[in-house]
Formats: structure tokens, C-alpha cells, sequence
């Protein structure tokens, strides 16, 4: 068995590597290529290119990078044509994947795609391509297969890997200590997420450095724990960090920068102020009161806003269906607007109702992830056989 398989940034290739491992445990010898990051190449694909290929947010911010991505699509499509595979698994990047995808299909390749696009939220004029381009969607919520069923698409609803990794009850002092975090009973910890992606921590990391450093003015007993994805966005942040505290020294031993662990260290944490993204499902699973801010660059913000068909974008209030989360978006991404909203965070009674959702949304995610999306991997390659 030999599977084609391409997947862009931090996300998607947690997803890949454990598709890629739940089909290993029922076939050893099926081999996996295509776009890859560390833990796909750990769990034994073959990179052909490195997924941080793929790491660009943003439909203007995608333009500076077209000419190489358009490059690295063709080629490989010509690859998987030449060579083809018994079946090509797009990762979530739809915008590189459908029209890879299409091309595949085409030419009578099985496609996949394993994570929905949004198009439930903007540009559904997608729905068209994506009908063309896969054979069968594989999604991470269950809003988005009635969505599909509702468009005559296949898909299957498989979870998603998070609530299963993710206990339903966590131990708070646990995850201080596995951080060596010495904190006095009358202080509070809050984890500030600035995004994985350079170009979100560019955006957010003055407002949201102003917003601490008000809130320890305000409250100076308070912890902040920060992790990045890499090195690169840590040291820009830090760099931003050591500016602002010029004249406020004092402050400095309240934060606390990690490279790596962001689960551990909002699992430590009191509350989350972070950028939208898979970290506020996390924190929702955490069940951790939070305050979410999407800060684009101008026009792909104008162009958003005009797709946009729901009246949130933050995943724990779609899947609440409801405005649990204050959402902070563009020019009230200040720190005068989002101090206030943080601090009573810590206080608001009301998030005890909001946390027994978020539960209930985890066990209703919970479906074993990995294995129900390799299931469906292998009944469609059966079915492929058969039909």
C-alpha cells in the first residue's frame, strides 16, 4: 500500500503522523510521501518537501509566496501522476491541496481530505471545487458533516485527536510543577498565546506585551507564562518584551518564556489570552476561561469580513453554537480594550456554566481520532477495490 500524503504546519502534521501510525498498526508496510513535518517523518513518511512550506496565513500574505508553492505543486503532482499512489491524503492547507487534489482525481486518483475547509463559514463558493477534487471529506466536528450531508458531499465525522490525548479532568498543580513554576497561593497565572504562525506574532505581541505589563500595574501578583512553537518567534517576542519593560524592570520575574509545551502551559494556567487558532480548542478541552484576538494584515481582514458567513470565528463558539468567548478581532486588539476583559477572567462566576459546555463539547469530540480516520482511509481503499 502506498499512500500519497501532504500536510502544512504544526496542526496538520500532529493529524498526519497519527493517521500515518493508526494505519501502520494494521499495515507495517504501507509507505507514506509526499509534504511532511517532524513527527510524519518520525512516524515514517518520506519528506519530500518539509511542511513548514505551507506555514503561510492569509489570502494577501499567500501572494509573496505563490511563485515557489506553485512551483513545489507541480512538481509533485507530476510526481504522483508518474508514480501514482493508491490513494492521496490532503492534511488540512486547502488552498495548496484542492487544486492538488483535482489534478490527482483527474487523473484517477483516490483523494481525501482530511480536515474540512471553512467553507460552512466563508467562501462557499468552494463547495463546487471541492466536490470535483475529493472523493471524501474527513472532518473534525460534527456540525461539519451535517454541512456536508446537507451539500451531497461524502464525508465521514472522525473527532479529533486533541480531545482524545486530552484528559477530562486535569490536575492544575501537575502542570505547574512539570514547569517549575513556584507560585504562592495568591497569585494568579495566565497564558498569553501570540500564535504559532511569524506573521500573527508580529501583529499581536505589542498589544498584547502593553496588556500585560496594564495588568500588572494593575494587579502586580500575576504570572505570565508564554511558549512558542519555535525559536524564531520567541526570540522576536522576547526581543518586543525587553523594550517594553525598559523603565519597569521590576516586572521582568513575572514572566516566564517556554520553547515548546503550549498544552502544559495553559493547562498550568488560571486563564488564556491567545490567537485564534487549534489553541483555543485546546484551551477549551483545558476548559480554561480565555479571550481570543485575530489581528490580520488590512485587506485580507476586509476581504474576510465580506466571505464571512457565521457570526463567530473562534472554534469554541461555533462548536457551542453560541458566544462563549469574547472575541477580539483588528483595530480592538488594544491593550485598553483587552486588560479589562482579561482581569475579569479570573473573577467572572459566569464561567462555571461555560466550562460544563466546554465538556461536554470535549466528550462529544472524543471518537479515538486516529483510528477512526485511518478506518476510513482503509474502507475507502476496500471499496476502491471492490467497486
Amino acid at each position: 500500500m502506498r499512500i500519497g500524503i501532504i500536510a502544512g504546519e504544526a496542526s496538520g502534521d500532529i493529524l498526519a503522523a497519527g493517521l500515518i501510525q493508526a494505519i501502520h498498526q494494521q499495515f507495517p508496510d504501507a509507505q507514506f510521501e509526499g509534504i511532511a513535518g517532524p513527527l510524519m517523518v518520525e512516524a515514517g513518511c518520506k519528506a519530500i518537501y518539509p511542511a513548514d512550506k505551507l506555514s503561510v496565513m492569509g489570502l494577501v500574505e499567500v501572494l509573496s509566496h505563490y511563485r515557489e508553492l506553485s512551483s513545489i505543486r507541480k512538481e509533485l503532482i507530476q510526481y504522483f501522476i508518474t508514480n501514482p499512489p493508491d490513494v492521496f491524503i490532503g492534511v488540512d492547507a486547502p488552498d495548496f491541496n484542492l487544486d492538488f487534489e483535482a489534478a490527482l482525481k483527474a487523473r484517477g486518483i483516490g483523494t481525501i481530505h482530511y480536515v474540512s475547509p471553512s467553507v460552512w463559514a466563508w467562501r462557499q463558493y468552494r463547495l463546487g471545487k471541492i466536490a470535483r477534487a475529493v472523493d471524501m471529506i474527513l472532518t473534525l466536528f460534527p456540525f461539519e458533516k451535517r454541512f456536508y450531508e446537507n451539500h451531497n458531499i461524502s464525508v465521514q465525522y472522525v473527532g479529533h485527536t486533541l480531545a482524545d490525548e486530552i484528559d477530562l479532568k486535569i490536575d492544575v498543580e501537575q502542570f505547574r510543577n512539570k514547569l517549575s513554576l513556584d507560585i504562592k497561593d495568591h497569585q494568579s497565572v495566565i497564558a498569553v498565546l501570540p500564535g504559532s504562525r511569524m506573521s500573527e506574532v508580529t501583529r499581536l505581541a505589542e498589544p498584547f506585551i502593553e496588556t500585560m505589563l496594564q495588568c500588572l500595574q494593575e494587579q502586580p501578583e500575576l504570572v505570565f507564562v508564554i511558549p512558542f512553537v519555535n525559536k524564531k518567534t520567541h526570540e522576536f517576542f522576547n526581543q518586543e518584551l525587553e523594550l517594553k519593560l525598559t523603565g519597569q524592570e521590576v516586572f521582568r520575574s513575572h514572566f516566564r518564556l517556554f520553547d515548546c509545551c503550549s498544552r502544559d502551559v495553559m493547562a498550568a494556567a488560571d486563564a488564556v489570552m491567545l490567537a485564534s487558532g487549534t489553541a483555543a480548542l485546546e484551551a477549551l478541552l483545558l476548559e480554561k476561561p480565555m479571550l481570543v484576538a485575530y489581528k490580520l494584515a488590512p485587506l485580507t481582514y476586509w476581504i474576510a469580513r465580506r466571505l464571512l458567513k457565521v457570526p463567530y470565528y473562534s472554534l469554541p463558539n461555533l462548536l457551542a453554537g453560541e458566544g462563549l468567548v469574547e472575541e477580539i478581532t483588528q483595530n480592538k486588539v488594544r491593550p485598553e480594550v483587552l486588560k479589562p476583559k482579561l482581569l475579569k477572567l479570573l473573577s467572572d462566576e459566569s464561567w462555571r456554566d461555560k466550562l460544563a459546555i466546554f465538556n461536554d463539547i470535549h466528550k462529544l469530540l472524543r471518537k479515538n481520532a486516529n483510528q477512526s480516520a485511518a478506518q476510513a482511509v482503509l474502507d475507502y481503499l476496500q471499496s476502491r477495490k471492490t467497486g
